[in-house]
């Protein structure tokens, strides 16, 4: 299936907790081409969690829309976001065991997932062949009690993957795991992105997993505070104006600071002055 791209427009999300509103994200505007592999990034509340949900259909938005393809996900009736889940969305939680069913093999379990879209006629990959293409092949008859930390990942990852679909959505892939096993994991998903098309986003609080990202998307405050293209990190001017600076520049510019804005030659600098 061809990677699908994903739009969001003024997307706004709010949980009524303990008599108070907290707005998780304030105005999200987000286009990800079909094909591409991005990473949010963010400090733990900052919303992340709650995009990646808001983009599987798994929550719907206080306010504002979410296009997959050409369906628009935050509009779509349960039977719909089902299909689009069976198929088209592969959806990998955080945490090995939460993708997986215990007390069987990584073969099972991907012929487990692949199960709904087979009834409805789909033709589908051999499970041996999705788990070769994460590395997986040698280990796909043991029992999921005998494979490492970074092999259970890896089969997590296969199982989402199983129907081939045009968007994986990935929450914290790489956490807890070593060096070596985080390597192995990201490895598989720049696989799944050229191999198939599919296009990868996934939520990482790890900068080495950033460097290595072609793009990467920052979410500050319920906002997108920044945007990354191979290591370097940039300011995104949102539909309103808003400006938000990278975290470099707000440790060395306090709440407070006067900045103007200087046109200078075919560009523009930003500079803080005295009062």
């Amino acid at each position: 299936m061809p990677g699908l791209p994903i739009r969001t427009r003024g997307l706004v999300h709010i949980y009524h907790a303990e008599g108070h509103d907290v707005a998780a994200l304030s105005g999200i505007d987000l286009d990800v081409t079909a094909c591409e592999m991005v990473g949010l990034l963010g400090p733990s509340g900052s919303g992340k969690s709650t995009l990646m949900s808001l983009l599987a259909g798994v929550l719907r938005p206080s306010a504002g829309k979410v296009f997959v393809g050409d369906t628009e996900v935050s509009a779509a009736q349960p039977r719909d976001l089902d299909r689009l889940r069976a198929r088209e969305v592969g959806l990998m939680l955080q945490g090995a065991a939460r993708n997986l069913l215990p007390n069987t093999t990584a073969a099972d379990n991907v012929r487990f997932a692949q199960h709904p879209a087979r009834r409805a006629g789909a033709d589908l990959a051999d499970p041996l062949e999705v788990l070769d293409d994460v590395g997986l092949a040698d280990d796909a008859d043991r029992p999921l009690d005998e494979l490492t930390p970074g092999g259970l990942q890896l089969a997590a990852v296969a199982v989402a993957i199983s129907t081939r679909p045009g968007l994986l959505l990935c929450d914290e892939p790489t956490s807890q795991l070593d060096h070596a096993a985080r390597d192995r994991v990201l490895a598989a998903l720049a696989h799944v992105n050229t191999s198939y098309g599919t296009t990868v986003v996934l939520v990482t609080h790890d900068p080495d997993v950033a460097r290595v990202l072609p793009r990467t998307v920052t979410i500050r405050d319920g906002r997108i505070g920044g945007e990354g293209r191979s290591g370097e990190e940039y300011a995104v001017v949102t539909a309103d104006g808003f400006l938000p600076l990278p975290g470099h520049a707000r440790d060395r510019l306090p709440p407070g600071t006067l900045v103007r804005l200087h046109e200078v030659d075919d560009h523009f600098e930003l500079r803080a002055e005295e009062p």
